[in-house]
């Protein structure tokens, strides 16, 4: 055979297994977030719905969801991305307020060339 054939032969190999090892670390990290979700969590489903977290059955694989009051059963599977309640701390009024008083040291410049002339 000739390195003409073997060549591409071999870089079709080498790009078909690397792919599927990220297929394989993607799997692996969407079943860890499945495992890991619990009540209380904030979560985006595949379609772009966001809601919280009502129960999972692990069991049937299912996952109950709270959108404002309206309550949803999506599969495990449909669930895009998870935020639990801890990350998505909430700034409260004194984390926003500025730490120094700034004080308004500037002259006010009045000037009548603003104004137009009154010819009488």
């Amino acid at each position: 055979m000739s390195w003409n054939l073997v060549l591409p032969l071999v870089i079709i190999v080498v790009m078909f297994w690397f792919m599927s090892r990220q297929q394989k670390k993607q799997r692996e990290q969407q079943q860890n977030m499945q495992k890991n979700m619990q009540k209380g969590s904030k979560v985006i489903t595949i379609g772009g719905l966001h809601a919280v977290v009502d129960s999972v059955d692990n069991v049937a694989k299912t996952v109950d969801l709270d959108a404002e009051g309206v309550i949803l059963t999506y599969e495990l599977s449909a669930i895009r991305s998870i935020s639990n309640p801890a990350d998505s701390e909430k700034p409260t009024v004194a984390d926003i307020t500025p730490a120094t008083k700034v004080e308004d040291n500037s002259e006010k410049i009045t000037d009548n060339t603003d104004k137009p002339a009154d010819d009488k």
